[in-house]
Formats: structure tokens, sequence, C-alpha cells
């Protein structure tokens, strides 16, 4: 960068107070205290999330619980990312001078952040950190567990990586640039350092992660038919969500760096393609939440409201959708399913609602009155913590529908033949 970077590259004000670095920590710390809610929430419903991960038990009644170690270890890594924060604060004022030459106290915590994940240190839950290590490693080329040996904490995870997949590219961007000469990882960001196509590159790998691992999943069920698994279409279905994703990233960054003689399209054409296919993507997924993660009933009451002759409605899922009451020949509220563990229908309701929302923040793109708020950082920012809030949401229900399965035996004779007795 030649001449003065202040002058030649100002920064915005959420910038100055919150510079990229600091914004990637923040999301990978709050995931951390977010995990620690869903286990401990979980826990109070009575649902054994460490036995559906098939993560060890507690060796004794006096160790701490699972979910009270993830609030130790995000109590750990949230200190000094609050001093870090203070700090650079206190040196830099709001200067942009100040924040560009001082990137390195940023950096400095997250090369601290992944530090702490590795260094096996007893009181920071070694064993937690192992096996998040461990699992990270098995399915970041795509691979997947048996189901005895972890295989829903597997799907979790890397599930997980597709709302952090945004994180990810910021990750790499702050680095890249952070380590070429002459630029700051605290001047607004380039995302196409490194070249124009590595960052949309790493924003689709987590979802290459799935992908294969539902082409496994078909696979083993090829190999291996049950009576619960049928032909194993529904793989290749949750294999084709996760493969709808890529053309919404390729186009936008054909958006990103448009050249008609490139792609021999104008960019009307080109923004009407990528809306297309992000349409595509964002209601198949929202489907799929509903339907298949949560097996939730309202896709399916929906039809039978609104075509009776066609689908009629059967005796589990007619119950009026505004009403508290289940009727006696009900089994459960209207949309959802029998078997049931948050409180009120009015959870899950709600649950659906804010997913259908948070999958479809890409419409800010379709109002002329908003579209340039989406190049503000701060605005990223919002986006991608939204995008780790509905994971975090997700989480609770798509947990709850793994131990009604289970439960049920829905899930597969090998989980049935691992359940616990008495619980």
């Amino acid at each position: 960068m030649d001449g003065d970077p202040a002058v030649e590259s100002p920064l915005d004000g959420f910038s100055l107070i919150l510079p990229l670095p600091y914004r990637i920590a923040f999301i990978l710390v709050l995931g951390v205290w977010a995990w620690g809610v869903n286990l401990h929430y979980l826990h109070l419903l009575k649902i054994d999330v460490p036995f559906l991960i098939k993560y060890p038990p507690r060796s004794s009644l006096s160790s701490l619980p699972h979910h009270q170690r993830t609030y130790a270890l995000a109590t750990t890594i949230t200190v000094p990312f609050v001093l870090s924060l203070f700090f650079f604060w206190t040196i830099t004022r709001g200067q942009p001078s100040a924040v560009l030459a001082w990137d390195f106290i940023p950096q400095s915590y997250l090369f601290l952040l992944f530090l702490l994940f590795l260094i096996p240190y007893k009181r920071l839950s070694p064993h937690g950190r192992s096996r998040f290590l461990t699992t990270l490693k098995r399915i970041s080329i795509g691979g997947i567990a048996e189901a005895q040996d972890g295989k829903f904490g597997d799907i979790l995870l890397a599930d997980v990586l597709t709302s952090y997949a945004k994180v990810l590219g910021d990750l790499f961007v702050s680095l890249c640039v952070f380590l070429s000469s002459g630029k700051s990882s605290t001047d607004k960001p380039d995302r196409g350092c490194g070249g124009q196509y590595v960052v949309p590159i790493i924003i689709s790998i987590p979802s290459m992660i799935r992908l294969r691992q539902c082409l496994i999943e078909y696979m083993r069920v090829r190999r291996n038919p049950t009576q619960h698994s049928g032909w194993g279409g529904q793989h290749l279905a949750n294999a084709l969500k996760y493969s709808s994703a890529f053309p919404v990233v390729i186009l936008s960054a054909l958006q990103r760096g448009y050249g008609p003689n490139k792609i021999g399209l104008s960019e009307t054409g080109l923004f009407r393609l990528w809306l297309f296919f992000v349409f595509l993507n964002s209601f198949y997924s929202f489907y799929w939440d509903v339907a298949k993660d949560w097996d939730l009933t309202l896709f399916s009451s929906l039809l039978s409201s609104t075509f009776p002759s066609a689908f009629p409605p059967s005796s589990d899922t007619t119950t009026n959708f505004h009403s508290n009451q289940v009727p006696p020949h009900q089994t459960h509220p209207w949309g959802l399913r029998p078997h049931t563990h948050f409180h009120t229908p009015q959870i899950y309701y709600t649950a659906i609602a804010l997913d259908l929302l948070l999958r479809c923040t890409w419409s800010l793109k379709l109002s002329p009155h908003l579209d340039h708020w989406n190049d503000l950082e701060g605005t990223i920012f919002l986006l991608e913590m939204a995008e780790v809030v509905r994971r975090w949401v997700w989480i609770f229900f798509r947990v709850e529908t793994e131990w009604v399965r289970v439960r049920s035996g829905a899930a597969g004779v090998d989980e049935m033949l691992l359940m616990p007795m008495g619980r």
C-alpha cells in the first residue's frame, strides 16, 4: 500500500472499534458459549447430548457436568479476548493510523485462541478439546464415523461449519492480509486476497464436507440396508441440498468481479441467475430443516389443509394451529410431531419462523434502498452473527429430534443397542 493508509483506505466507525480479526474472534468465542447453553438447556430437558454424540460419560458424580466444563472453557477464552480488546482500544484511541499500525494485537489473540485448543492443559476440558480436534480432523476430509463411534456428533459439527463458512473465509482474509507486505489486517478487508476465487473455495469447503458425508451414508445404506434406512434416497436428496450452495457461491464471486466479456452474460442476467439459485438453496434448506432435521409435520399439514381431497389429513396432524389445546383424538399440535420436549408449541412455531427469516437474509439485496448496506462491514458482521444464531437454535431442535428417534427406535439398531437403560 502506497502513501498514508489512513487516507488511502479510510475505515468506517465500526471497523475502528471492532476490526476484522476481533470480529472473527468474537463469533468463535460466542460459538463456545452457545454450545454450553445448548448442553445446559438440553440437560435440563433430560436429553443426554453426550450419549447421542458418543462422548464418554463423567468419570464420577463429583465431576463437573459437561455444560459447566464448556462454560469454564468459554470463560477462559473470553477473558483474554476482553483484555486484548481493551488494550487495543487504549493503544489506538480510535485513530485510523493507529488501528492500522497495531494489527498484530488482534492477530495475537487469534493465535492464542487456537493455541488454547491445542495445549493439553487438564483444567481446560482436555477430553472435550481432544474430542473436538479428533472429530474436526475426521470430518475435514468429508469423513463420518459409524453410528456407534459418534456419527451424529460428526454431522452436528459439519453442519455448524457450514454456518461458519463466511467466518472461515474472513479468517483466511485476515491472515492473508496480515502476512502480505504493506497491508494491515485491521484495514478494510481485502476479500480478493490470494486471488478472486480463493475465498469462495474456502466458503464452499463446509458444504463439500457435508456433501461427501451424505454420499458416504448413501453408500453405507446400499451396502447394508435396514428396516429404517430405505434405499438411501434421503441421503441423495440431502446431498443435493448441499450441492445447491455451490452455484450461489460461484455466482456471487462472478458478480464481485463482473466482466461481460469473461462470461458472456449481462449483469442483470447474472443477478437473476444468482437470485434463482439462492432462492432454491434457501427454501430447500428451510424445508429440510423443518421436515427432515426436526421431523415436524408442518408441510404435510399445510398440504392437508390446502388440498384435503388430494392429501387427506391423518389422525395426528390436524390440530388447529391457533389452539394450544390438543383435542382428545389428536396426538400433537398442528404442524408438529407426537413426541416433543420443549414446553409449548409456540416455541416450535417461533423457531420455524426464525429459521425461515434468517435463511432469507439474502433478500436484503433485492431492495435498492438496502442493497448498499450489504457492503458495510457492520452489516456483514451482523449477517454472520445471524447465521450463527440460526444454527444455535437449530441445534436445540436437531438434538431433540435425534433423542426422540433414538428413544422410539427410528434411529436404527446400532443406536438402540447402545441406549443406556433407565434414561
